[in-house]
Formats: structure tokens, sequence, C-alpha cells
């Protein structure tokens, strides 16, 4: 294996989990930790996501971190270019770059059960890591599907998260295949631009308005020097999603008043009968993801855009050909199709202790104990891991709910001394498991009679978490030892490991 660097906590990506794993690292006074980013610098997915409209639908006070807030948020949704600004922000006011190994793509993780470590293969070399803390994200490999003839297509091609910027729309007649967030976000910065734009639409989606404004230079300078207002604005953004939660978990027949406002914002743009019924979702409101936009619906009803209520199945040469055999001639294809989320492709890259990859383990569905651990993977952990995700806030709150779980791991690490690493218990994560699957059954995820991403290859949602942020924060707060085995060097490889240590790696001080 040659000489290597060695470090106690690799962290694999650099978006808002890996950003924040490393500062909750620096926090907990371990300081000998690396980031390693596949691409030429941070952001995670408000980095790859540059696309026209690209914004968030969280309220930027809420999607921060509470330890860095952000009194100059410019508007009440923020854009990409904003949300990017900040976590470059977060890097430099942390002291994060020293750590950083961009333009490092983890190749492969494979546990050392002698030593009690990671190895851990980049494609700018090899390191050892005593513990790896995951955080990909789940929406960083989009996802194409495949469709016949497209590799045979004339024109441009090219998916939301890896926009072509060099290439000009004006006047181009463009498929944009998917009504996702992604989706709803584009059609309307693009339609200006297009000749001619065919939306195909496999499942319309309930879109509310986004209440977006900019925010005054009041406000921001109430916020810079009043603190507290900021916190308290946070606050209260935060305990208006948290009553909401039952609705989406307990009570779905609540959401009827939350469709007839949908309905409404509809109505307003879209006066074609017609249209409006093939806009009009079949599935109960929060089944799929709810979109926010105002701007939407007055994009479809421009005269150059058409709407194909069904999904792309064919492309022959320039045409583009629907499901139910609507053809358009078109120049350019913008996949707004997602990415692979319960399917993640880094779970190739994880051999645990007993020879398989993460995902050979996970062929039947992710599972893993509290969102942050899986049996057989020794001192693995993920950031926004099987059933962190959530329905209606924000992120940043179960990510920073799983920093704390990250931080007690390693203390109680750091009190077991020595070489030690903490295994999941399997009976821990199918009791754990099993409890967030009994809950969902009663959810609008489950009850609303859609098909979404959320749900995995077997019909199992193991994306989202069928409670309230507050509720997994209690969840997590600590490590329960129980929950774990803790894994020794064993006897015979303890002088094996000495000698190697000493002859072999290169400690690289912090």
């Amino acid at each position: 294996m040659g000489r290597h660097e060695h470090v106690r906590v690799a962290v694999i990506g650099s978006g808002f989990g890996g950003l924040g794993a490393a500062v909750r690292l620096r926090r907990e006074g371990i300081t000998d930790f690396v980031v390693l980013e596949r691409a030429g610098s941070v952001g995670g997915t408000w980095r790859d996501n540059s696309y026209p409209g690209c914004a968030c639908d969280v309220p930027s006070h809420l999607y921060s971190f509470s330890f860095a807030p952000n009194p100059d948020w410019p508007r009440t949704f923020s854009g990409q270019e904003h949300i990017r600004a900040y976590l470059e922000h977060v890097a430099d006011t942390f002291r994060l770059r020293s750590h950083m190994r961009l333009d490092h793509e983890v190749l492969m993780m494979r546990w050392d059960g002698d030593r009690l470590r990671w190895e851990i293969q980049t494609s700018k070399g090899t390191l050892t890591a005593d513990v790896v803390v995951s955080a990909t994200g789940p929406l960083s490999d989009p996802k194409v599907p495949g469709i016949a003839g497209l590799a045979d297509f004339p024109g441009k091609v090219f998916h939301s998260s890896r926009w072509d910027h060099d290439y000009d729309l004006r006047g181009k007649r463009v498929a944009m295949i998917g009504t996702g967030a992604s989706a709803i976000q584009i059609v309307p910065a693009i339609q200006p631009q297009a000749g001619r734009l065919t939306l195909f639409q496999r499942t319309p989606p309930w879109v509310l308005p986004r209440m977006d404004r900019k925010i005054s230079g009041i406000e921001r300078w109430l916020h810079r020097q009043l603190p507290f207002t900021g916190t308290a604005r946070r606050g209260l953004l935060w305990g208006i999603r948290e009553l909401q939660v039952s609705a989406f978990t307990k009570r779905p027949n609540e959401l009827g008043l939350i469709e007839s406002l949908a309905k409404a914002n509809m109505a307003k743009s879209i006066k074609d009968p017609a249209m409006r019924a093939r806009l009009t979702p079949s599935y109960r409101i929060g089944c799929k993801r709810i979109l926010l936009s105002s701007d939407y619906y007055p994009a479809l009803a421009q005269p150059n855009v058409d709407v194909v209520a069904s999904e792309l199945s064919e492309v022959r040469g320039s045409t583009v050909v629907a499901a139910d055999g609507t053809e358009a001639e078109v120049d350019a294809i913008i996949f707004g199709t997602g990415f692979h989320v319960t399917d993640l492709p880094i779970a190739e890259r994880v051999v645990g202790a007993d020879g398989i990859t993460l995902a050979e383990s996970w062929k039947d569905g992710m599972q893993s104990l509290r969102g942050a651990t899986a049996a057989g993977f020794p001192n693995w952990m993920t950031i926004i891991g099987a059933n962190t995700g959530l329905g209606n806030s924000s992120m940043i709150l179960m990510i920073e709910s799983q920093l704390s779980y990250m931080a007690d791991y390693m203390r109680l690490l750091t009190v077991l001394g020595g070489r030690a690493a903490l295994a999941a218990r399997p009976s821990a994560v199918a009791a754990w498991n099993r409890r967030v699957q009994e809950r969902m059954e009663r959810t609008v995820w489950k009850t609303g009679g859609c098909n979404s991403w959320y749900l995995d290859a077997n019909g199992r949602n193991t994306t989202l978490w069928p409670g309230t942020t507050g509720e997994f924060r209690r969840e997590t707060r600590h490590v329960d030892l129980a929950e774990y085995e803790v894994v020794r060097v064993p006897a015979t490889s303890a002088a094996v490991e000495a000698t190697a240590e000493a002859t072999e790696s290169v400690e690289v001080p912090r």
C-alpha cells in the first residue's frame, strides 16, 4: 500500500452535511480529519444545481445552521447563488480550508478488521481513517431514465443538475422531462427564451404559491444588531412547520384544505378546464413533495408552451415521443428526473466487515440505526441517512441532530480508549427500522395514493422521517451503547499492527 496519510476521521462530501460535520469535529477538539470532495469546490447539491431559477423551497432563516446564522439573507427564499455563497462563508469562518481535499473522489472504502480502520482509495491516492462520516447526500447523483433512441439524438441533452451554461436556449425547441421541484423552477426561467417548450408530465404535482419577497434593509439591520431577532424568526418558522407534521404523519385527511389552496393557485392562471384537469393530481397532497411556485402555471399558459400529460418513451432522431403517442421535434432535451435516492451510488463503494458492499447489505432496502450507522460497517456513519428526510421542513435541522449523534459517538470512542470501534448491532438496526416503518403506515406518503421517489423498489419509504424534527433530535441526542458492539483489535494482530503503523503510515500533524 506504500506510505500514506492516516487521520482520525475522514468526512466524505462538502455540502451542508460535510461542512457541518467538519465544524462539529473542530468544536469537539478533533482537528485530525480531512474532508474528501470529488469536485473542485465546496457546496454539494448547491454547487451542482446551478440551473436557471434554482432556489430553495425552505425559508432562508431556517435553511442555515443554528451555529452560523446569516443576518443578510437577501430574500425570504434564497437562490442557489446565495446558498452556495453561505456555504463558502461557513468554510472560511470555521477555518475548514486546510482540511479540504478537493478533487478527491472516493473510489472505494474498505474496512480493515485487523487494524480497525478504513482504507480509502481516492482519485488522488490512498489514506486510512479510524472513522468515516459519509455526507454525500441523496441528491448528488442524477438519474436519467433509459430512453430508447436517446443515444442517437442529434441535439443537446443534459440533466438539470449538470446544466450546460454554454448552450444557448434562445429560439430553440426544448423538451423538459419531468415536473418535479427542479422542473417547476426551470420552466418559468427558460420559457421566455425558448422558441417552443414541450413539457413531458408523467404525474402532475401539487403546487402552492411561493410567498417569496425581498428582505428589507431594516430587517437585515435588526438581525445584525439584535441577533435574537433572527433567532426568534427562525424559531417561529420552525414552530409552524412542527405543527404541520401531524397532518402528514397521522391525519392525512386534514390536508384537504391545502389541496383547495393549490387548486386556487392553478385556477388563477390556467383558464382552460381541460388543461386544469391535466394538471390536477389524483393523489392526496403531500404524498409527493409539495412544490412552491407563483410563476409555474403562468408559464404553462404561454402560447409557446405545450404540456404533454404522458412520460417520454422514445426518441427517433430529433423527434421525442411520449407514451401516449404525442410527438414533438426538438433541439434539446433537459431531464429533470431526480436523483439516485434509495439506491445511493456511494453504497457500491463501501465494503464492510463481512466483505460485502453497503449496496449488497441494503439489497432489500436501506436500513440504518437512527439514520446514522449500518450493521456490518463499524465506525462508519452517514449524514442524511435512511429515513431522515423531511416533507415539510428544513433538512438542516435533521443534519444538526445527526451531528450531535456523531459528536457523542466520537466521545464514546475516546472514553473506550485504545484501538476500538463501535459496530451497530443487527438487532438494534432491525428494531429501529421496524418502529419507523410501523409509524410510516399511517402517513400520507403511504396512504396518499401515489408512487414517489420517497419509496424504494419494494415500495418501502426508506427516505422520510415519520415525525417531528424535535422527536428526531431527542432520539439522536446520545448514543445508546447497548445498541452497539465494542470491537477491539484482535490480540494476534496487535503486534503486526504496531509494526505496520511504524513502518507504513505517516501521521499528518494538524
